[in-house]
């Protein structure tokens, strides 16, 4: 297989959530039909595309190691059922591989009984299938909560909890972690490196380049209303900040209002402290 040379380039870190022809209310806008799903992976195909797994780009950016041309990941998040229904067999038929991010709290029969998933969530069974057919499994914290918001002891069972039931349940512990809403902080950050995660993928809307660092890769959504020829403009990096110019504006202001919180919490714990 022919290589570039590692961190040459952007590459584009595709976010998927559900994949499902009804999804629930709650999944709806962040859903891609399982036919739009399908063309996606073609296109990819017809445009020389090579899927990698996480890992496999982490691990070559961070040994400055050798990519394949025209790299492009496949990311699922959550967990939900229509990954394994729907999006695997369009993996199978292409040869192309994914990663797939977990939250283990949310699965069927998992720890926790899929208490609060907003939709059809895999059961293990399924996970494992997914890893014998060479998707990578991540984790995606146990319960998805904004992590930036959680005291320290719950930040850390969230992420702990998450890697142990994975490893305990595939045999393999995950090396790859997508924070949830994509909110992080520097105390996210490291509590993910010390769980034993090499890498961690955020949102922010834009091509992944390897100066973002392990630990703050963005990635672009595909959501239910996004074209086939909006998909192919952003796989090829043009228009990027247009497509997402909304999301960016709402993400910078719920970014303050996060940070506003955090800090009156810290100074509600200090006070509680000193009494």
């Amino acid at each position: 297989m022919r290589t570039t040379t590692a961190g040459t380039g952007p590459v584009p870190i595709l976010m998927y959530h559900a994949i499902a022809r009804t999804p629930s209310p709650a999944t709806r806008a962040l859903s891609v039909a399982p036919e739009a799903f399908a063309a996606q992976m073609a296109l990819l195909r017809e445009r020389g595309r090579t899927p990698l797994t996480t890992a496999a780009l982490g691990e070559a950016w961070r040994r400055g190691g050798a990519l394949p041309p025209r790299p492009v990941l496949i990311t699922f998040d959550d967990g939900y059922e229509g990954v394994h229904r729907h999006a695997l067999p369009v993996l199978a038929a292409h040869g192309f591989t994914a990663t797939v991010f977990v939250s283990t709290g949310w699965l069927r029969d998992g720890r926790g009984a899929g208490s609060g998933a907003p939709g059809t969530m895999l059961d293990w069974d399924q996970v494992r299938e997914l890893a014998s057919a060479g998707l990578e499994i991540g984790g995606h914290s146990h319960t998805h909560p904004q992590l930036d918001q959680l005291g320290e002891r719950r930040l850390r069972t969230e992420i702990e909890r998450c890697r142990t039931i994975t490893a305990e349940e595939t045999g393999t512990p995950p090396v790859s972690f997508a924070y949830p809403f994509g909110y992080s902080d520097r105390r996210v950050r490291r509590a993910v490196r010390e769980a034993g995660f090499a890498q961690s993928l955020a949102v922010r809307n834009a091509q992944a380049v390897r100066e973002q660092g392990p630990y703050a890769l963005a990635r672009l959504t595909v959501r239910r209303r996004t074209g086939i020829e909006e998909f192919g403009r952003l796989i090829d990096g043009v228009g990027v900040a247009r497509a997402f110019a909304v999301d960016r504006a709402l993400t910078k202001g719920y970014a303050a209002v996060r940070r506003a919180r955090a800090a009156t919490r810290t100074l509600t714990a200090a006070g509680a402290a000193r009494h």
